[in-house]
């Protein structure tokens, strides 16, 4: 596409300084990616600033630059006022606006974000939908699967992604979109067809400051939804009946309104819920029928993540039979109330519970399992909500009779300063302190019997420790099965030598 082309899609440039016209044959916004015929955009980040590796750009082979301020340069310099702004609609122009042609599905919420996704891909693919999923934990499609470095990526690696996914006959995509994301304009460009609320509970407050503005980043995703009725294609808003905010989304989107839950009047209930060794079961309530469900996940909060993926598939046109059939087969997502079995005879699990609603959740869900003591493991994130930290520590005493209290991603800040800030929400109850992460696992392993139930809390799928500025190789499943051998190769009776027999 030639560069003159591709910059109609603005709707104006504040300068342009060069005349040339050259054949764009990529944009980026990483020096990295550039090579030949590469349109680079400067974007200003909390780390870096790309109009700084302009001239890197350029001898990488970049043929334009886009930029908020005059660069000296010797390639045409685009100056627009927004450079993130402009990216997106670069971004989805340059690609052919995939969206379009994609069906796609949004989901936002403080909590459940991973699971939601991963039920409505399990929900479509049993359609016989080709399917992709972006998220927290990777982004999928075909047989690929790429790492991905936030929650929701920029929206120049969105629109390629989505591009990538339509050259592989995708039909249908479930992404997660973070409340950073739609604060810094990551999914603008994005044409969902489906948006999910999931639930708010304190998080981010670090970068948000208030749950006021939050709750309003969160509802960026609803009111992008449009102000138009298409006939062929129409436009959902499936909310959480049982979250207060909800209220206040409907009166944001002028989407059709899709409401599930289990207390308050909703589209799709859930009633008679049982748990069991071997998951959950509940009677299903819908507008287009009810059934009896059987999952093999566990907890109220996964009732719930069910809910909102059955109304996706409802809104979608999805069979109803069809989506109770898959949801038996679906095994769970890495990190999220995941048993780690090595042998011993007493749970262990593994959740990323990071936050005080998903902790109490998976708490509570763990006091509903046959127990002795409960034994949980948790810390909180350095250089994040401060708010949260008390109130963590507050609920893991609460609920578990051997709350302790340890390193989680500590970063830039001294991890005895975040374990005296969780103490503050303790005073007078009975917990342990262990800053390793690692003496912590070992520690609850090593004390629990059978009969008891030990929570791992915080990490979930992740695979590293921050500490500083160094990333280290930390994985809480792989530590708990060490842990469990460990524990276990003491009660081994020791293999006589018998050679003396022969």
């Amino acid at each position: 596409m030639k560069l003159h082309t591709l910059l109609t899609h603005l709707p104006f440039v504040k300068q342009m300084n060069g005349e040339d016209n050259p054949d764009i044959l990529a944009i980026e916004q990483d020096t990295r990616k550039v090579k030949e015929g590469t349109l680079f955009i400067c974007i200003e980040g909390s780390r870096f600033d790309g109009h700084e590796f302009a001239h890197e750009a350029i001898e990488k082979g970049a043929v334009a630059i886009l930029s908020n301020r005059k660069l000296a340069v010797n390639v045409p310099n685009i100056i627009v006022p927004d450079t993130n702004r402009a990216m997106a609609i670069l971004a989805d122009a340059f690609y052919q606006h995939p969206t379009h042609e994609l069906f796609l599905v949004g989901i936002t919420g403080t909590n459940g974000k991973t699971s939601v996704s991963h039920l409505v891909d399990h929900i479509f693919r049993a359609a016989n939908k080709k399917t992709g999923l972006i998220g927290t934990l990777y982004s999928k499609f075909g047989n690929k699967t790429t790492e991905t470095k936030n929650t929701t990526p920029d929206s120049l690696t969105l629109q390629k992604t989505f591009r990538q996914m339509l050259n592989e006959h995708v039909e249908a995509v479930s992404m997660e979109v973070s409340s950073h994301a739609l604060v810094q304009g990551r999914v603008r460009g994005c044409d969902f067809d489906i948006a999910v609320f999931t639930n708010l509970t304190q998080d981010h407050l670090d970068y948000h400051k208030t749950m006021e503005e939050y709750k309003k980043a969160k509802s960026l995703l609803f009111s992008q939804l449009g102000n138009t009725y298409y006939e062929n294609r129409k436009k959902y808003a499936v909310l959480n009946a049982d979250d207060s905010t909800t209220g206040e989304y409907m009166k944001m989107t002028s989407a059709h309104i899709i409401t599930y839950g289990m207390k308050n009047t909703c589209d799709v209930r859930a009633e008679n819920v049982n748990f069991t060794g071997q998951g959950t079961t509940f009677y299903l309530k819908t507008p287009k029928g009810n059934r009896q469900v059987t999952t093999k996940l566990i907890g109220i909060f996964n009732v719930y993540n069910v809910l909102a993926a059955v109304s996706v598939g409802l809104a979608a046109g999805i069979n109803i039979d069809t989506m109770i059939n898959s949801l038996s087969s679906f095994a769970g997502v890495p990190g999220r109330f995941e048993l780690v079995q090595a042998g011993q005879k007493f749970p262990v699990i593994v959740d990323y519970a990071h936050t005080p609603d998903s902790l109490e959740n998976v708490l509570k869900t763990v006091t509903s399992l046959p127990h002795s003591r409960i034994f949980v493991v948790v810390g909180c994130g350095g250089d994040r909500d401060h708010g949260k930290r008390p109130l963590m520590a507050r609920i893991a005493c609460t609920y578990a009779s051997d709350a302790i209290f340890t390193s989680d991603n500590p970063r830039s800040e001294d991890p005895m300063a975040i374990l005296n800030d969780m103490e503050k929400g303790v005073s007078g109850l009975s917990y342990k302190v262990i800053p390793d992460r690692k003496e912590a696992i070992h520690y609850a392993i090593e004390q629990a019997n059978d009969g008891d139930v030990v929570l791992i809390a915080g990490k979930g799928h992740e695979t590293y420790q921050i500490i500083g500025d160094k990333v280290i190789d930390f994985d809480d499943r792989q530590i708990a099965k060490e842990c469990i051998t460990e524990k276990y190769k003491k009660f081994q009776p020791t293999k006589r030598n018998t050679d003396f027999d022969k």
